[in-house]
């Protein structure tokens, strides 16, 4: 079997398995009590992520260069990443729901890389000299990590949401930031005014009673407040594992730009975009840590930070305007 035959069979195998793998997820989420479905959904999204590593490596023997000419690759890598940071989210949270939002993701990646790109746009191609630079794996295999790692946490903050049904809930808090820092915060006191004071009469006379304004939070069962809570915290740490892995990959595409254009920066709509990108997630985790927020608010701050990221990785390069738009995916 030639490499392209085995490229054919592994793209087409990756997305049969994760559709496989998001149904078995779905159905363990639906019935909680076959336990088995939550080994069966790890077991497919390994076997995905093997096909797509092995599909990449193939690629890379082909070209002789690492495989990141085209929108094809990048998608492939990209789901490679999310099946990836996958395992890291799922060990930290022990919960099947993190599969349950991840495999949608990674599935609907491959179909698009498989099924719906020509056939010309899937063939490796010569590199543009632009992109015949160390730089290339460099900058781009770190972006591309980092937009996987942050679609994953963005992910999980939009199952938050669906689980708590975007209302306000009060959570137990992170172990990693905002519980330390909300320790240190001063609880507020009301004070008695002649609107919430009032008389009660007892055994022992007349006691003023104090009426406290009553906050806007839904309750929740135990079993589903833990699991937000559960959500909240891995979102949350996954994301502050993205955002370094962004700041690395603007940094080092302005050394390479630098190096190939003469410019760090140009404010080309790539480039834009990943700013903004790395604006949405740093306001996140800005409000996580020095702010004390959980819970729906910034879950609602990750969730357009899903959409920035898409808008970002490929809304740009379908205008096919500036310095990246040779690349569809730089």
């Amino acid at each position: 079997m030639d490499l392209i035959a085995l490229e054919s069979l592994l793209d087409n195998t990756s997305f049969g398995v994760l559709l496989v793998t998001m149904l078995i997820y779905w159905g363990g989420a639906a019935f909680p009590n076959l336990p088995y479905l939550a080994t069966l959904g790890s077991i497919g999204m390994a076997i995905a992520n093997l096909c797509m590593a092995t599909l990449l490596a193939s690629r890379w023997l082909e070209a002789g260069y690492f495989p990141l000419s085209n929108l094809y690759e990048s998608l492939f890598f990209l789901g490679w990443g999310i099946t990836t940071i996958h395992f890291i989210a799922e060990r930290m949270s022990r919960s099947r729901l993190v599969g349950v939002v991840t495999s949608p993701v990674a599935m609907g990646i491959t179909a698009f890389a498989a099924l719906s790109l020509p056939v010309e746009m899937q063939e490796s191609a010569p590199l543009v000299p632009a992109l015949k630079s160390n730089w290339l794996m460099m900058h781009v295999s770190v972006m591309m990590l980092s937009y996987s790692t942050l679609m994953v946490g963005s992910a999980i903050a939009i199952g938050f949401l669906i689980i708590t049904r975007g209302q306000k809930v009060e959570l137990k808090g992170s172990s990693v930031g905002t519980g330390s820092f909300r320790d240190r915060v001063k609880q507020k006191t009301v004070q008695p005014t002649p609107e919430n004071v009032y008389p009660s009469n007892s055994n022992s006379g007349t006691t003023a009673v104090l009426d406290l304004p009553q906050t806007e939070t839904v309750t929740l069962s135990p079993e589903r407040l833990s699991l937000a809570d559960t959500l909240d915290n891995i979102s949350y740490r996954v994301i502050g594992l993205g955002f370094p892995l962004l700041t690395i990959g603007i940094i080092a595409g302005g050394v390479w730009a630098n190096e190939a254009w003469g410019s760090y920066w140009s404010w080309d709509p790539k480039e834009t975009w990943a700013f903004i990108t790395w604006l949405v997630f740093a306001a996140y985790l800005h409000a996580r840590i020095t702010r004390g927020w959980q819970g729906r608010k910034p879950a609602i701050l990750a969730a357009i930070g899903f959409v920035v990221v898409w808008v970002c990785y490929l809304g740009v390069n379908l205008l096919g305007q500036g310095l990246h738009s040779y690349g569809w995916f730089l």
